[in-house]
């Protein structure tokens, strides 16, 4: 059984057990957490899709961690001018455990 939620302006296909990094959730670890924007659910040959979500379908997650992801470097250079600039970011989220899938 599988899932596809959507969450953070993304999209995951999700099944129970598996741990995904979603962005940044207001939630402490431990918590349960629902996703109520299921795009898609198949239970074998069943497959249900919805339009643009399935009414009445969950996904039940818990919190693992929040914490941030590899630093990603931005390096801006302009040839023969004397321009460099070097910046780092590392962006936030939230590893989340998914526990259930819940159909309707």
């Amino acid at each position: 059984m599988y899932a596809v939620i959507a969450t953070g302006g993304k999209q995951y296909r999700v099944s129970p057990g598996e741990t995904i990094h979603v962005e940044k959730l207001p939630s402490e670890v431990g918590a349960e957490i629902e996703f109520k924007d299921v795009l898609m659910v198949a239970d074998g040959e069943v497959v249900s899709i919805g339009k643009p979500r399935l009414a009445g379908a969950k996904v039940t997650a818990e919190v693992v961690a929040q914490d941030k992801e590899a630093k990603v470097i931005v390096f801006k250079f302009r040839r023969r001018k004397g321009y460099r600039r070097k910046n780092g970011h590392r962006q936030p989220y939230t590893a989340v455990k998914i526990t259930a899938i819940s159909p309707k």
